[in-house]
């Protein structure tokens, strides 16, 4: 390892021990064993660390390692001095920074080693950084939180949202069900597809493209928060009416990427379809919709997080006694600020495995495709 990818091992430890040989309110630091032995722990990796210059799984896994036991040190301080200690005690935001650098350490070794694996081993390698990425954002959050003693009103640290989601798993798993499976999945697959048909018959007429695709673009405009009080007069109250702005807000998208899509094809490869004698199905089979795939997946992709979003914006104009958006405009009225996060982070999870699994698809079926390639 170069002397420059030393570096932030190296501020860590100049940090660190800054940090320890600073008084705190209530004695030394080096006087409590609940922060010496994870701080000296810590300190001890990183000097390993400046001694190692191969990057190495190993070496990945001394700092990660660190890390994670260094980190409770400061956590340790926060509840040993009592939350709200703040700028009393600057040895723990020392450091806290030091433990920022050791952590980018950490990730870049990480990201290095998880790009060197090849195609075919240990996938799930390339999740590393962005799982490691998340917990120290995380952490620093708890850390923030409870070290300057913000109030739960402004912003509760992640420890209370777990608890809201340790102990309401009953009422939130009902508002998914609500708002996810009876109103996102079906206005998402209406929407989408109806978009790609549409899309099919835009490309085949020649003055729907001139006449519809204007239109879509002026409709794809209009805000969700005068379209979905709308489908609530239309539909009523229940589920059917977040679907109806789910397809609304999943439609255009899909329409204007397929179309988009279809259009990619070059001339060459239709000339040669032509010269083959095939007609406008077998061409659009074998050729254009293929070339397609990956613009509709990206339809798809774009709209796996509009779905959820209409569906949330539309269920704070009225929705039965359940949903997420019920609940989260519910809960802020009631100051429970804490619920409302936990169900900001069960739509955020959410969210995130539906794009998942759809990328996990475009990846299986246009794997072969020149742009997937490049991308790899």
């Amino acid at each position: 390892m170069t002397g420059r990818a030393s570096l932030p091992v190296l501020v860590f430890v100049a940090l660190a021990l800054a940090g320890v040989s600073m008084p705190l309110p209530e004695g030394l630091w080096l006087a409590q064993p609940a922060l010496l032995f994870p701080s000296a722990f810590a300190v001890a990796g990183g000097v390993l660390l400046l001694f190692r210059r191969r990057r190495t799984w190993f070496a990945a896994g001394i700092a990660v390692v660190s890390t994670v036991i260094g980190a409770m040190a400061p956590l340790a301080a926060i509840r040993l001095l009592g939350e709200g200690v703040g700028i009393a005690a600057p040895g723990i935001w020392l450091f806290v920074l030091g433990l920022g650098f050791l952590s980018w350490h950490s990730m870049a070794l990480l990201s290095v080693l998880a790009g060197g694996v090849h195609a075919g081993q240990a996938r799930w390698l390339v999740l590393l950084v962005p799982a490691a990425f998340g917990c120290w954002v995380l952490y620093l959050w708890q850390v923030i939180v409870a070290g300057f003693g913000i109030p739960p009103v402004l912003l509760p640290a992640p420890s209370a949202i777990w608890q809201v989601l340790a102990g309401s798993q009953a009422m939130l798993l009902a508002d998914f069900h609500q708002t996810f499976v009876k109103s996102v999945l079906p206005g998402f697959a209406i929407g989408c597809t109806s978009g790609f048909v549409v899309a099919v018959l835009v490309d085949r007429v020649p003055f729907l493209q001139r006449g519809l695709q204007p239109i879509g673009n002026l409709v794809s405009a209009l805000p969700i928060v005068g379209v979905a009080p709308i489908m609530v007069m239309w539909f009523g109250f229940d589920w059917q009416s977040k679907a109806a702005v789910v397809v609304v807000m999943t439609f255009f998208p899909m329409l204007v990427n397929t179309i988009a899509g279809l259009r990619a094809t070059g001339a060459m490869e239709r000339d040669l379809m032509r010269s083959y004698a095939a007609g406008y199905l077998t061409t659009f089979l074998k050729v254009r919709l293929p070339n397609a795939l990956p613009f509709v997946f990206n339809a798809l992709k774009i709209n796996s997080t509009l779905a959820l979003i209409g569906a949330i914006v539309a269920e704070f104009f009225g929705t039965p006694i359940v949903g997420m958006g019920f609940r989260i405009s519910t809960e802020v009225g009631r100051m429970s600020i804490d619920t409302v996060w936990a169900t900001i982070a069960v739509a955020a999870i959410a969210g995130s495995a539906f794009y998942g699994v759809l990328a996990l698809l475009e990846r299986s079926i246009t794997f072969w495709h020149a742009s997937y390639r490049q991308r790899r």
